[in-house]
């Protein structure tokens, strides 16, 4: 990128000298280089820096955050889900933004009631069926 940036310059710098040359060897006034080019040429490394940086950072970052914002909100009852202090639980209620969550190993007697929020949610979990001879997901 900087070696672009860098061929940019000097073909520039190239060109206006080129162009006093031909001035000077003609016994011409060498005219003052184009205020716009000038203005676009050292705007230019600027204008890349943040096209790499949306592509690289800002377009990620915000894909992301669609797919958590998507995945909260396709919550449903029966879910196994993963909160953000690393509880494992399973949704038995959701009222708008809270959660109640039920604790315990599937198939034991004690189980405990829990109320969250749902931006506590870091994921969901996928139940897996364990099999003889292989593991289905």
């Amino acid at each position: 990128m900087t070696e672009l940036m860098n061929k940019l310059m000097l073909a520039g710098t190239a060109l206006a000298e080129e162009a006093a040359g031909t001035a000077a060897a003609a016994g011409e006034e060498i005219p003052p280089m184009n205020t716009a080019l000038a203005m676009i040429i050292q705007l230019l490394p600027m204008i890349l820096i943040f096209v790499v940086f949306y592509f690289m950072l800002i377009r990620p970052q915000r894909k992301k955050d669609k797919e958590a914002k998507e995945m909260l909100n396709s919550l449903k009852v029966g879910d196994h889900i993963t909160t953000i202090g690393g509880i494992n639980a399973t949704i038995t209620g959701i009222k708008d933004q809270t959660l109640t969550v039920e604790l315990g190993a599937p198939g034991t007697q004690t189980k405990t009631l829990m109320s969250i929020e749902r931006w506590a949610v870091r994921n969901v979990n996928q139940l897996s069926v364990a099999n003889d001879s292989e593991t289905l997901i």
